[in-house]
């Protein structure tokens, strides 16, 4: 079996990533750790192996500040008319499934991703989606990682879309994007102009419409074929919480 890592590193961005979006981790070498040995229970480096003790990390980040799969109940506290489902609510029967990757690469820069983009793209390889499938979405965007357009820039994928993709019977979808909709200042400035409240957000509000999960921040969806593989994506399972990071692969026979 093959294992293809569609997760990104989660390490310090405070160098490019916007204040309100850097996560930190903060490394406690072996020397720390002999410290703490010492400060705990009061045994010397002679009482250690090697003269050293443990290594640890703290983190400090928000539920989607890697990549991680977003609830209902970031969308609203209501889906489909009940309490939405928090992470740690999220059955994990639909964390594991079959999946299909649709490569939208080509979309330009503020470009959305509309309901006839993907019924071409799966004519393209002649496929039907199933009940369960997770829907994959490569922009291409996983490649501005490291950069402060990351956050400002790209494609994303617009309401109609989504709702095409859950009337299949999808429950969990995902993109290599920082979110499942547009860039939040294109969605921003287009909603003030126009002033329609139908815009901003779009994709996000669909959960509340109909329940479903996303999952953003992947990368290496260039490696995958278009369908005949698995992905598993659970989540951090995180009480009330609006996302859970997670380890997504994709798992090929």
């Amino acid at each position: 079996m093959n294992i293809i890592d569609l997760s990104v590193t989660l390490d310090n961005n405070k160098s490019w990533a916007p204040w309100w979006a850097r996560n930190k981790v903060v490394r406690q070498g072996h020397v720390f750790g002999r410290l703490a040995v010492w400060f705990l229970f009061g045994l010397r480096p002679s009482f250690l192996k090697n003269g050293l003790g443990w290594a640890n990390d703290t983190i400090r980040l928000s539920s989607h500040g890697t990549t991680h799969l977003d609830a209902p109940w970031h969308y609203g506290p209501l889906s489909e008319g009940k309490p939405a489902k928090t992470i740690d609510e999220i059955p994990l029967e639909w964390c594991f499934s079959d999946g299909v990757m649709l490569d939208m690469s080509h979309k330009r820069d503020g470009e959305a991703v509309r309901a006839r983009d993907v019924k071409e793209a799966l004519e393209k390889i002649n496929y039907t989606i199933k009940p369960m499938d997770i829907v994959l979405i490569r922009t291409g965007n996983d490649q501005m990682l490291g950069t402060p357009e990351y956050f400002t820039k790209g494609v994303g994928v617009n309401a109609n879309a989504t709702r095409f993709l859950l009337e299949q019977g999808v429950k969990i979808t995902g993109i290599d994007s920082w979110g499942w909709d547009l860039p939040l200042p294109y969605m921003a400035e287009k909603a003030k102009r126009t002033r329609d409240k139908e815009f901003f957000w779009e994709s996000h509000y669909v959960g509340v419409e109909k329940e479903y999960c996303h999952i953003e921040r992947l990368t290496n969806l260039d490696k995958l074929p278009p369908f005949g593989f698995k992905v598993c994506c659970f989540p951090l399972k995180i009480k009330g919480g609006s996302a859970g990071p997670a380890r997504v692969v994709a798992m090929l026979e």
